[in-house]
């Protein structure tokens, strides 16, 4: 023990096995739990997504579940954000010099996920409806990307990387409807080749000609 510290502060301060064993526990369930709710709502999205499924996939009781995420929509939120976590991940750091490597990163990560690549495609979808928890987050989303991509697209045509004469506003946007839409036809078809497809996209429409 440390003789500078009296034992009374001492046994105080020291982090208690049992409370810290708990916590640890109480964690490792929490990802567990969330593992459990990115399959049940990117099957049934977040309305038709039941709280009773997900526990009964986690081996505990609703009133259980929601010891861990004390609302559906906390748990919702959570979900979203390990989806982006992981896709971030995956992509790396974009600059003019990546955007594009970066795209075909994340369309070839969601070509092996199915479960995250259908939990986005189903709550996009749900989120068109104004009332919808995630309506708000995913209208910022959009936008928020569209600005960042354009940014880096109107670099990347100063620096001769893309074509000179496309809108660099409209390609954003289109870029995310090019990936959204081959997700899409991929849930519901899974020999369309998302990755090829996009390249194409690319090759036809963002970059200059050869030669």
């Amino acid at each position: 023990m440390d003789q500078d510290v009296p034992a009374e502060e001492a046994a105080a301060t020291r982090p208690r096995r049992g409370a810290r064993g708990s916590y640890a526990k109480g964690q490792a369930k929490r990802r567990e739990i969330v593992e459990a709710a990115l399959v049940v709502f990117g099957r049934s999205g977040f309305h038709s997504g039941s709280l009773r499924e997900i526990a009964k996939r986690v081996e505990l009781t609703p009133a259980g579940l929601l010891h861990h995420f004390s609302t559906k929509e906390e748990l919702f939120t959570e979900v979203l954000r390990e989806r982006d976590a992981r896709v971030q991940a995956a992509a790396g750091d974009v600059s003019e010099a990546t955007l594009l490597e970066q795209v075909r990163n994340v369309v070839a990560y969601n070509q092996t996920t199915r479960g995250l690549t259908s939990l986005y495609t189903v709550i996009a979808a749900e989120a068109t409806d104004i009332e919808h928890p995630a309506h708000a987050a995913f209208a910022r989303r959009y936008a928020e990307r569209a600005t960042s991509t354009s940014e880096v697209l109107a670099d990347a045509q100063r620096g001769g990387l893309v074509r000179p004469d496309i809108d660099v506003a409209h390609a954003a946007r289109l870029i995310s409807a090019v990936m959204d839409g081959l997700q899409q036809q991929w849930l519901l078809d899974e020999t369309v080749d998302m990755t090829a497809a996009f390249d194409e996209f690319v090759r036809g429409y963002l970059l200059l000609p050869r030669g």
